[in-house]
Order: C-alpha cells, then sequence, then structure tokens
C-alpha cells in the first residue's frame, strides 16, 4: 500500500453553475451580514417551529436557518434575488420558502437542505456535524506528526473536511460521497470557505480513491431509517452497517502511524451496545490501537417511540478511533 495517490475524477459540475454562483453570492452576503445560526434536531427544531409565533419569519434567520415561510420585506431585496437566482425559492400561500439553509460552525457558514430534510438525497447537517468535527479538530491537535493526507468519508456539507485543511494546512484533503445534491453544496461550501485544497469527488466509500491516509474521517448514516434515506439510513439490523464498512475500509486504508476518527451512534440494547462488539471483533487483530466512548448516553429519544427502536433502550452517540502503529 502506497502512502501517496490520487483522487478519481470528480463528480461533473453541476449543471446550473449560475445558481451554484447565487448560492456562493449568498452565502458571502449572509457572512458580512453577521449571519449566524446553530442547526438543533429535528426534534426540538420542530417544536420551538410549532410556537404560533413562529409561523412565519420575522428575520434572516428565521427564513435561512428556521426554514419558516416568510412573506414580501422580510429579506432584503438583496438576498431574495440570489435565492431567486439559485432556484432556491418556492411559493408557500401568499409567501414563499426557502428551499436552502445556512449554519454556522468554526467561524464558517455551511451550505445545506431544508428542514424538514424529508428528501432522499437531503444534506445534512445538525449536532452530529459539530461532534464530528470538534472530534477531527482534537484529534489533529493531539498528534505528534502532521497530517499529510486526510479523506471525510461520506463527506456530506464537507464540514469535516473543511475542519481538517484548516489545522493541517499543508495536507491533501479529500471529501467523499455518493450524494451528487452533497457533493454540489460542499464544493460550494468549500468555497465560501476559502478551503481551495479540499477536493471533493463521487465516491462509495473508498473505492474511488486510491492511496493510503493519515487521517481517515467519517460521520456515517446510523439510524434504523424505514424510508431507506442517503443520509440517515446506516443499513443492518442496528443501522450499523455503513458505519462497520468505515471500519473495514479503515483497516485497508491508513498509512503508518495513521489514524479513524469515527463519529456514530448506536442503539444499546439492554445495556449492550452491539456497535461497540461488532467493531472490537473487527479490530482486536489487526494491530490497531483503538478506543471507544461515548459521547452523549442519550439522544434521539423520540426514534424510541418508532418500531424500529423496540428493542432499544437508548441511543447513544460514539467516537471510535484506530491508529495503525508507525
Amino acid at each position: 500500500m502506497t502512502t501517496t495517490g490520487t483522487a478519481a475524477a470528480a463528480a461533473p459540475p453541476h449543471a446550473d453553475a449560475a445558481a451554484d454562483e447565487a448560492l456562493l453570492r449568498l452565502g458571502r452576503a449572509l457572512r458580512d451580514l453577521g449571519y449566524r445560526f446553530t442547526t438543533i434536531t429535528p426534534a426540538t427544531h420542530e417544536r420551538v417551529n410549532r410556537r404560533p409565533a413562529n409561523a412565519w419569519a420575522r428575520t434572516e434567520r428565521d427564513v435561512l436557518g428556521w426554514s419558516r415561510p416568510f412573506r414580501a420585506g422580510v429579506l432584503p431585496a438583496g438576498l431574495m434575488e440570489l435565492l431567486d437566482a439559485a432556484r432556491a425559492l418556492e411559493r408557500h400561500g401568499d409567501g414563499w420558502r426557502s428551499r436552502i439553509r445556512f449554519s454556522s460552525y468554526d467561524d464558517e457558514l455551511f451550505l445545506h437542505s431544508t428542514f424538514p430534510t424529508a428528501t432522499a438525497d437531503s444534506v445534512f447537517f445538525g449536532p452530529d456535524t459539530y461532534r464530528m468535527a470538534d472530534a477531527a479538530a482534537a484529534h489533529i491537535a493531539a498528534r505528534a506528526t502532521p497530517v499529510r493526507r486526510a479523506v471525510d468519508i461520506g463527506c456530506g456539507t464537507a464540514a469535516g473536511a473543511i475542519t481538517v485543511a484548516k489545522r493541517a494546512p499543508e495536507a491533501e484533503v479529500i471529501g467523499v460521497d455518493i450524494n451528487d445534491t452533497a457533493l454540489r453544496y460542499a464544493r460550494i461550501n468549500a468555497a465560501l470557505a476559502g478551503a481551495d485544497r479540499v477536493r471533493l469527488c463521487h465516491s462509495d466509500l473508498l473505492n474511488g480513491v486510491d492511496g493510503a491516509f493519515d487521517l481517515i474521517i467519517a460521520n456515517p448514516p446510523f439510524m434504523i431509517d424505514s424510508a431507506r434515506r442517503t443520509y440517515r439510513d446506516g443499513g443492518g439490523p442496528q443501522g450499523n452497517q455503513l458505519p462497520l464498512a468505515v471500519v473495514d475500509t479503515a483497516k485497508q486504508r491508513l498509512a503508518p502511524g495513521g489514524s479513524l476518527v469515527l463519529f456514530s451512534g448506536t442503539g444499546i440494547i439492554e445495556g449492550r451496545d452491539p456497535l461497540r462488539e461488532a467493531a472490537e471483533q473487527r479490530l482486536s487483530r489487526t494491530g490497531l490501537a483503538w478506543t471507544y466512548r461515548e459521547v452523549d448516553p442519550d439522544v434521539y429519544g423520540e426514534e424510541l417511540d418508532t418500531p424500529a427502536y423496540q428493542h432499544a433502550e437508548r441511543v447513544a452517540v460514539v467516537v471510535l478511533t484506530a491508529t495503525r502503529p508507525r
């Protein structure tokens, strides 16, 4: 296994370059206005939006963060024109809704899908994004050697890849995803952040890129999703098929001294963690040093009311790290 390589050919540019340029200009305009928004869990988002006073937007944050419908005069004319040019507006009664939104992390803005994220190609950004990117940043800060080559598997908005690129200024950073909408938004986000060293390409896990990596990060889907939405469904009876596939891929593609930082979730069953058990089986005889910890023991509690999670007593989110010796 070599320690260098090239990405596969990047996915073709989005057909409407003018729309992408409008989205990029919109992000820059929001940044100039001091726009900030923290994306929360869907259940909390829905609860806040149900309040009668929040039925219609009053500010830019209401429109482009909370995804509330709005009437004429709420958005400055320039922002409205950019949304229209981006084909990101739809009618809602006597007003409109935005088809996209922007969230803040690490002094950057990230374009992603509107709420609710109901379509199969929705581009996720939320609390798990913050946790994953924080874990990647902390790992880089603790490394004894610099990162030369890194990849974000299932990069989504490219928040993880951009976070790595900002902290490893000499590294080649690649973001891969199977969702073309995610790759489109990731390109816009990288341009908005000035992260011109982040390369993006269509790839199922690492099948579309070659070589070994000093750092592999991933926040793959991990839920049991009856709708099988790409951004959410982890696959398998426990939703851990994709997280475990990332572990299997990392075993083959980590360079000497290289590390995997995997952020995932798991349903706890009578005190047992099936993701940890399966990861331990995969890692126990590889020679990789690994750690596993719960970041939050109780998240997405509303899922426990669904048929898919009747077997679980709670859902936890975890970080697994695995490092190949030098």
